[in-house]
Formats: C-alpha cells, sequence, structure tokens
C-alpha cells in the first residue's frame, strides 16, 4: 500500500504521496468490521472521487481526524526516533562555522538532507498536535 520503499513523501505544504497516504491512514484506522465491509463492497475502487477532494496539504493534515492524528503522530516520532541525531544538534553543526568546514562536502550535503527532513517532520508534529 506503501509502495517499495514503505514510506510517505512529505513536503514542506503537502504529501506528495497523498493517495497512498490517505488510503493508509484511512484503512489502518478502521475496525476490523469496517475493513471487512470494505473490502467485500469492492471499496477500493469506489473512492477515487473522495480522495480527488481530499488533498492532504498541510491545512488538510490538521483536521485528520483523532485516531488518523494519532497514528500519524506516532509515526512520525518512530521516523525521528531513527535518526542518530535531533533537529537541535543538526542546527547546532550548521551554526558552527568551524566544525562544519571541517566535514566532507559529502557530509555537508548529507546534514543539510537530514536538517532539512527533521525541520518537515516536526512541522507535521505541530500541524497534527
Amino acid at each position: 500500500m506503501v509502495g517499495e520503499e514503505g514510506a510517505f513523501v512529505l513536503g514542506w505544504d503537502e504529501v506528495l504521496t497523498e493517495e497512498e497516504l490517505s488510503m493508509t491512514l484511512k484503512v489502518l484506522c478502521m475496525s476490523e468490521e469496517e475493513f471487512q465491509e470494505y473490502k467485500e463492497q469492492d471499496g477500493w475502487e469506489d473512492d477515487t472521487e473522495e480522495e480527488e477532494n481530499s488533498i492532504l496539504s498541510n491545512e488538510a493534515l490538521s483536521r485528520l481526524k483523532n485516531p488518523c492524528k494519532k497514528l500519524l503522530y506516532d509515526s512520525v516520532l518512530l521516523t525521528l526516533e531513527s535518526y542518530r541525531s535531533d533537529l537541535k544538534a543538526e542546527q547546532d553543526l550548521l551554526n558552527n562555522k568551524e566544525a562544519y568546514k571541517r566535514l566532507s562536502r559529502r557530509e555537508q550535503q548529507a546534514l543539510h538532507v537530514r536538517y532539512g527532513q527533521k525541520k518537515i517532520l516536526h512541522q507535521l508534529l505541530e500541524l497534527i498536535q
């Protein structure tokens, strides 16, 4: 359901893999009975109109139902825990010109990528609290 990599792609303003995230949250927040009914009714095909009207912008994410918010929030926390350092450590390294200069070009680029990823994840946490 989430593709080969098992990840969702988030941007600054919206979810870039919105269809996958929307469907995943919908299914994971269903009761077992709701899921069975959904499967039996071939619900997978019937939701195209609803999904087209539910673009997961940042504003829409903040309006998710509480069970979906909780699931997403917990998932973001798990993702943040998988990093070796936190956002503040990345920011401190970016601000420390001497330490930053000692990094190789590749390490500098990786630092910027990690920092950007963490900023987006923290923004998402704020939206769904």
